[in-house]
């Protein structure tokens, strides 16, 4: 039985994540992610008007009668939702973690694909996969998942990008929608995001918080790696330190932007210490803008 304490939080979360799923979002999801699945139905003979790229040129030459092919719009989508649950996902300076935005994240998403009658998996990840639900539809569903990223207790700490994206090319073999949130405090997985975003539509949403590169001023101190385990001491009020850790946190943060772009994939930043629906809006303009202009 699930704990009340645990039960009301997660209610907390499907409130406030289904209604921005429903008065904000769902419109939204449906024109950037519809139709992009289309599946072949039928050849008809060409009419002026018709695309010449649809010509199907094989029952052309074999009927001497310019033929197309006709499709029709896949009515439902899968969407993969691949949450980082390692070490680092514990931090968090303000009102919630890296770990609790990204379920916060995850559920406006899955609630938006529910809308749309479309299917919801989750993978939880450290360095390999630990949990995997296989997509379904339905309130309970999502619920489900709420609970898994919020209260799910991982075996390691550390983190692989890599293998959450094998998981995914080996698991879905159809096109599916893949959402990677993490951190990206990893290395090492460029090339896996390249060949998944050819077989999927991957999209990014790091989750990042602001202690991530800002040092508090709290004299010397032993910090600890929360995935490597590494330990180090440092004077966190030395100006000239807290100059060259935040400038070096910066480096990392837009290298692997820069990273995420090259491979192709559309990025959602989101931190603790902000609000994220303005982000997951702006990730959804710009995906309908693009299918506009492609259209």
């Amino acid at each position: 039985m699930i704990p009340r304490e645990y039960l009301r939080k997660i209610r907390q979360i499907e409130v406030r994540t289904n209604r921005l799923a429903q008065e904000m979002l769902a419109g939204a999801y449906h024109s950037a992610f519809k139709g992009r699945g289309m599946d072949f139905e039928e050849v008809r003979e060409y009419q002026i008007g018709d695309d010449v790229r649809t010509i199907d040129w094989n029952v052309s030459a074999r009927t001497g009668v310019t033929h197309i092919k006709k499709y029709r719009e896949e009515r439902e989508l899968t969407m993969v939702i691949l949450v980082d649950v390692s070490a680092s996902g514990v931090i968090g300076t303000g009102v919630q973690s890296k770990r609790d935005l990204a379920a916060e994240i995850a559920s406006v998403l899955a609630f938006s694909a529910m809308r749309n009658s479309d299917r919801v998996g989750l993978g939880l990840f450290t360095d390999e996969v630990e949990q995997f639900i296989p997509a379904r539809k339905g309130r309970a569903h999502v619920f489900r998942l709420i609970h898994e990223i919020l209260f799910y207790e991982p075996e390691g700490t550390r983190t692989s990008c890599q293998q959450a994206l094998h998981f995914v090319n080996h698991v879905f073999p159809r096109r599916a929608i893949v959402f990677l949130i993490s951190d990206f405090i990893d290395q090492g997985y460029e090339k896996a995001l390249k060949i998944t975003n050819q077989r999927h539509d991957v999209i990014a949403v790091q989750i990042s918080d602001p202690s991530e590169t800002t040092l508090p001023d709290a004299g010397w101190v032993t910090m600890e790696d929360a995935e490597t385990g590494e330990v180090i001491e440092v004077n966190t009020s030395d100006p000239a330190v807290q100059s060259r850790y935040r400038e070096a946190a910066l480096a990392q943060k837009e290298n692997r932007r820069r990273m995420l772009q090259r491979a192709g994939l559309d990025l959602i930043e989101a931190a603790t210490d902000q609000p994220y629906l303005i982000e997951l809006q702006n990730f959804f303009e710009r995906r309908i803008l693009a299918r506009s202009s492609y259209a």
